[in-house]
């Protein structure tokens, strides 16, 4: 069961920060847990909260695709696909821009090549790609210089262990679950890099590569739950709100390491 109350208070904060747009039905968000009349209510309470701002849908399938579309999304989140990749993109591409996504394998991603990644590319469909490796700078290094070679698609970064460095090897945009919380912390981040400020590029990295530690460790589907702390934290949701039926049970000294971890963030 949802909490629409906090999902609701939720959404008019996150419509307040400084962000570009937001994602719905995407891993953080359980997209394919959810049932049909859940997902709909949920991208209803997104759209309604953020009327000017893009809303991205997370979607593994046609059908994913199109209630997506008559939900108001703007664009999709394509979760990947092992087989066909590039015809299960231009497919989903025919009810919106698709915004191709490499998740790494333990969070039931697919390891692209570089000749499905360029294929998945050159769809005109494909406006990008978010890639959330965890923890390999090599995985992220190989695919930046694959799109590198595609200027007119956007590299999106979904690097919560190294933000900062994902976006110095060229990614211009951040769509990651730990924009969640502190999401104006990460937006000051994204902001000095893109104006040269390389002393709080490099103040805001620290901060944020320790609240991402706190935040993405094992066990990493733990990770969920983690946000849903950190929100409570900072008083955005109810302390109450915050379960995932579909994580793990964690111990509540966690809870305690990841309040301390917001904390130490603002201080800083």
């Amino acid at each position: 069961m949802i909490d629409e109350q906090a999902q609701r208070e939720y959404a008019r904060w996150m419509a307040a920060q400084p962000v570009a747009g937001v994602a719905v039905w995407a891993h953080t968000g359980r997209g394919p847990h959810l049932a049909t009349q859940q997902r709909r209510a949920v991208l209803e309470t997104w759209r309604a909260a953020l009327p000017q701002k893009t809303v991205i849908a997370g979607a593994n399938s046609v059908e994913m695709a199109r209630d997506a579309k008559r939900g108001g999304a703007d664009a999709l989140l394509a979760f990947p696909r092992r087989h066909d990749a590039a015809a299960y993109h231009a497919e989903l591409g025919r009810e919106l821009p698709v915004i191709a996504f490499y998740l790494y394998e333990a969070a039931g991603g697919v390891d692209y090549d570089d000749a499905t990644l360029h294929a998945i590319l050159s769809v005109p469909a494909v406006v990008g790609i978010k890639v959330a490796t965890l923890d390999s700078v090599m995985t992220f290094q190989r695919i930046a210089a694959v799109a590198e070679q595609h200027p007119d698609k956007l590299l999106i970064t979904g690097e919560d262990r190294f933000l900062g460095y994902s976006l110095m090897m060229g990614a211009r945009a951040a769509l990651i679950g730990m924009g969640s919380a502190l999401t104006d912390v990460q937006a000051q981040l994204l902001i000095a890099r893109q104006t040269g400020d390389d002393r709080g590029f490099i103040g805001l990295s620290a901060r944020m590569d320790a609240f991402g530690a706190a935040t993405f460790r094992a066990p990493l589907e733990g990770y969920i739950r983690r946000m849903l702390w950190a929100l409570a934290a900072e008083g955005v949701i109810p302390d109450d709100a915050c379960d995932d039926p579909w994580g793990p049970a964690l111990p509540a000294a966690e809870r305690e390491a990841v309040a301390h971890a917001v904390r130490e963030a603002r201080v800083r």
